[in-house]
């Protein structure tokens, strides 16, 4: 009876090694541009799950239709940075300066944007459910949410909870 427990804790043990190589080669590192100068780089439809781009100048970048799902983005600069229909799912966006900064048809649910400065977005069809915002924001936002997102379906007013 004793060397079945340890025949079978032996097979055990091999098993669970032979299994975890193949765990670490599916796992990879989060691309991370944190404090890069990405001034009009083109991500254009680019899958960028959980990437980092904490204090990263990203004024005239191009997110047209990016994975941004888990990005963080804390403490950016978006001047005049193109969004347009990015899936910022779950995104980290707090503390992040938006100047003409086109929003439009973009998916935040979920989103942290706390005491991000809004200055002359385009928010039209935007989804902001669940996105964590200043009541400020929000009652700024409400001015000129519009659209209905075309990805979710959900409207923008709706979204962030406008009156």
């Amino acid at each position: 009876m004793y060397w079945r427990q340890v025949i079978g804790l032996f097979l055990a043990a091999m098993i669970w090694c032979m299994a975890f190589p193949a765990l670490a080669a599916s796992w990879t590192h989060p691309l991370s541009f944190s404090n890069a100068e990405l001034v009009r780089r083109d991500f254009s439809g680019e899958t960028l799950q959980a990437a980092e781009f904490s204090n990263a100048n990203l004024e005239l970048a191009n997110f047209v239709g990016a994975d941004l799902r888990g990005a963080v983005l804390s403490a950016s600069v978006m001047t005049k940075t193109n969004l347009h229909g990015a899936d910022l799912t779950n995104a980290m966006m707090n503390e992040v300066k938006l100047d003409r900064t086109d929003l439009s048809d973009a998916v935040l649910v979920e989103a942290i944007l706390l005491h991000s400065v809004f200055n002359n977005v385009n928010i039209e069809g935007a989804d902001f459910s669940y996105a964590m915002l200043d009541k400020v924001q929000i009652r700024e936002l409400c001015k000129k949410a519009s659209g209905v997102n075309s990805q979710t379906g959900v409207e923008t007013r709706e979204s962030l909870g406008c009156q």
